[in-house]
């Protein structure tokens, strides 16, 4: 999703008590190995609850489908991505959308695509709306790279395109198109290592012998979108993401 750079004056902290069925739920919730007391902070007017040993740093950003900040987990000295996903199921397909990316990127490993660090249990089965997804932490994306006053050299572009293109191969090594493929869902980090990310609109293609499947909602970005989109064609294969990334070139 686009991201906005939000102002670190939009953060506050505040410590929470727990909620009244915060020991109910905590019966259902997997065993955690230490104890914690869930903290409230305010990120961008949003209100994120979370476990004390996160300390938020500063947000990141907002798009369609969530908040984003970065935020240090004390037990492990690591800083992280935390996106609050709002009122998760109060759409289904925006539910499904945040089913679909989480249950892909627990089966993709690998060095160019964004990894999930953990999703957390809710404060409250009762009344659990919103999710809590943490991710590594990346410095920016492609787009603001390419919007950016300083000029990519042709190295920069060779080793940011090779890096595109070995993730994508690994992605569609297991029969899994993208399909929303843009500079913004391109995080890199200050040595220019470039991840993946963003598999809300992903799809899995159907057996070898069928290896395209039915267009089923709105997909890729208007300006990298493929031409059979453009023109409502009812199918769609690996190749819509190869146009994708002749775009982003």
């Amino acid at each position: 999703a686009n991201h906005s750079t939000m102002s670190s004056a939009d953060l506050m902290e505040e410590h929470m008590q727990e909620p009244p069925n915060a020991q109910q739920a905590a019966l259902s919730r997997p065993a955690i190995d230490t104890p914690f007391t869930w903290k409230q902070f305010s990120v961008c007017g949003s209100r994120f609850v979370l476990p004390d040993y996160y300390s938020v740093i500063k947000p990141i950003g907002q798009g369609a489908y969530g908040i984003v900040c970065s935020a240090t987990n004390q037990r492990t000295g690591k800083n992280v991505a935390i996106k609050k996903i709002a009122n998760a199921f109060e759409h289904v397909i925006d539910t499904k959308r945040t089913l679909r990316e989480a249950k892909l990127l627990r089966m993709i490993k690998h060095e160019n695509v964004i990894s999930i660090e953990d999703i957390l249990p809710p404060v409250d089965f009762v009344s659990f709306n919103d999710v809590y997804v943490i991710s590594e932490l990346m410095d920016t994306d492609l787009h603001q790279i390419i919007t950016s006053p300083q000029p990519l050299s042709d190295d920069h572009v060779q080793y940011f395109m090779y890096q595109i293109l070995r993730g994508m191969k690994y992605i569609h090594s297991l029969d899994v198109v993208h399909r929303d493929l843009k500079p913004s869902n391109l995080l890199v980090n200050s040595n220019c290592d470039l991840k993946i990310c963003d598999f809300g609109l992903a799809r899995a293609l159907g057996p070898a012998d069928d290896q395209s499947s039915f267009l089923t909602e709105y997909v890729a970005t208007r300006w990298y979108r493929a031409p059979e989109v453009l023109v409502s064609w009812c199918r769609y294969s690996k190749a819509l993401d190869m146009w994708s990334v002749g775009c982003i070139l």
